[in-house]
Order: structure tokens, then C-alpha cells, then sequence
């Protein structure tokens, strides 16, 4: 399992984060999505995932939840251990 950060911008409440979850969660390779929302600033997105995920993925999933926006290249992967590569 790997696990992923994301930033986005754009989610405001806890209907943002669920509609994001929700489709990042119908991904395959996706276990789980945690989707913490800012008002006005910039969300964090981490994503738990039998493989990684490309930014296009993420993106693609932010804009059809609700045009969010993935803040360019701002991924991260964390291995088992949670050592961030």
C-alpha cells in the first residue's frame, strides 16, 4: 500500500470532502481518502492506494467532484514505513 498527499484548492465543508472522497474512493487502486477542507486556502488530500496515483488521476477526480483544483506537482508518497519518497 502506498499513501499519497495531494493539495487542492477550492473545498470549503464537509460536502466538498465527501464528494471528493467519494470520487477518488471509486478509483480501483484506492483503499481510502481522507479529505481535510480549507475555506479560502489550500485543502489536503491523502489518499491510501494499492498503487500510486498519477496527478492527472487526482485531478481528474477533483474537477468532476465539483471543478476543485489540484495545486500543481504538490503529490507526495509515503512507503510502508510512512517515509516519504
Amino acid at each position: 500500500m502506498a499513501t499519497q498527499t495531494f493539495h487542492a484548492t477550492g473545498l470549503t465543508c464537509g460536502h466538498c470532502a465527501a464528494a471528493v472522497a467519494e470520487e477518488l474512493g471509486a478509483l480501483d487502486a484506492v483503499e481510502a481518502a481522507d479529505v481535510t477542507p480549507v475555506r479560502d486556502g489550500v485543502s489536503t488530500i491523502v489518499v491510501t492506494s494499492t498503487r500510486d496515483l498519477t496527478d492527472s488521476e487526482v485531478a481528474d477526480a477533483l474537477d468532476e467532484a465539483g471543478g476543485y483544483v489540484l495545486v500543481d506537482g504538490d503529490s507526495a508518497t509515503a512507503g510502508p514505513d510512512g517515509s516519504e519518497s
